[in-house]
């Protein structure tokens, strides 16, 4: 299975009539804030992590570069 990126559109418009379905036109503005917030944070930590990751792989070059 392709996991979340073989939704398409279809599937994300049902999602989205779901979600204002269950959760209202009120609502639906906070919940997608939150949203963008924790998608934000994720890309951030990931990022972060992949940078610590690109330091240790020069760091290790470096040595076996020395020796």
């Amino acid at each position: 299975m392709g996991g979340l990126g073989a939704i398409g559109v279809p599937g994300l418009i049902i999602i989205l009539v779901i979600v204002l379905i269950v959760f209202g036109p009120k609502k639906l503005p906070e919940i997608g804030g939150a949203v963008g917030k924790t998608f934000a944070e994720f890309k951030k930590s990931t990022k972060g992590l992949m940078d610590d990751e690109d330091d240790t792989v020069k760091k290790v070059e470096k040595k076996s570069d020395a020796s």
